[in-house]
């Protein structure tokens, strides 16, 4: 497929902000991507003539509940077997900040054994308590699985801003060392944070900005074509939305987050 023919759709709702730079970060890699109302959605468009989904960040509908959760829901009961067939076609989702809360919340992440009734992981409450909006580094460290890291070699390190107040990654207490476990068996591992060496978090703040267990920044799906990241790779896209581009002698042109937009591209190219 030619790179003009990749069709993308950006969803929004209620309280979405981050559509637009997602838009054009995707538009940037030659891409047709769009923004698109869930209400259009709906009633007037089919879900299945896009070749990827991208649920953007923002504070959709609120954070009522919980972050993503009336989100989730919702699609889930408009969208619930078109999300199904995207998954089953190979087709790509991506959730980024909000957009990783939603997909959790719809029991698409982690997904060991397909789209579940009930959330396997959460999202919670940023430790220290409030809105965190902060330049942070995050490690790659999928061995292969995840289509959205294609490009970026493991162990590589990433500078990637956060703006989230529930993004500390949970599980379940009694499950916690069992799923741990499984995210590692099944390579759906994808970035944790870290400093700029590339060693560890350990849960410190503001290393970690938000006390997340493992120090788990974002996970894929078991076939890898579903992510989810806190992180917003959309804010990191070009050069000059680096905080310290006026103290670089050369202004770079492109920064980190362009590398998992362009993996997520490649994939769609080659496989539709």
């Amino acid at each position: 497929m030619k790179t003009e023919d990749v069709r993308v759709c950006v969803l929004r709702v209620s309280g979405t902000n981050c559509d637009a730079e997602t838009k054009r970060a995707l538009t940037e890699l030659g891409v047709n991507a769009e923004v698109v109302h869930l209400n259009e959605i709906e009633r007037k468009r089919n879900l299945l003539d896009y070749s990827a989904l991208v649920f953007p960040g923002g504070f959709s509908y609120g954070d009522y509940v919980r972050a993503g959760a009336v989100w989730a829901a919702r699609t889930l009961a408009k969208l619930r077997s078109d999300i199904t067939r995207f998954i089953d076609d190979e087709r790509l989702i991506l959730g980024i900040c909000n957009g990783f809360q939603v997909l959790v919340e719809a029991g698409l992440l982690p997904s060991f054994k397909g789209i579940t009734k009930y959330p396997e992981a959460s999202l919670g409450t940023n430790i220290p308590i409030g809105y965190n909006c902060r330049w942070v580094y995050i490690r790659h460290e999928n061995s292969g699985r995840c289509i959205f890291t294609h490009k970026i070699s493991k162990e590589k390190v990433l500078r990637i801003p956060v703006g989230h107040a529930e993004g500390r990654f949970l599980f379940s207490k009694e499950n916690e060392n069992r799923y741990l476990n499984q995210l590692y068996d099944n390579d759906q591992l994808v970035f944790r944070y870290c400093n700029k060496e590339g060693k560890y978090a350990d849960g410190e703040f503001p290393v970690n900005p938000n006390g997340a267990f493992h120090d788990i920044a974002g996970i894929c799906n078991p076939t890898g074509t579903v992510l989810g990241l806190m992180p917003h790779p959309e804010r990191a896209f070009y050069g000059w939305q680096l905080p310290d581009w006026t103290k670089t002698e050369t202004l770079a042109m492109y920064g980190d987050g362009k590398q998992i937009f362009e993996s997520m591209v490649e994939y769609l190219k080659k496989r539709f």
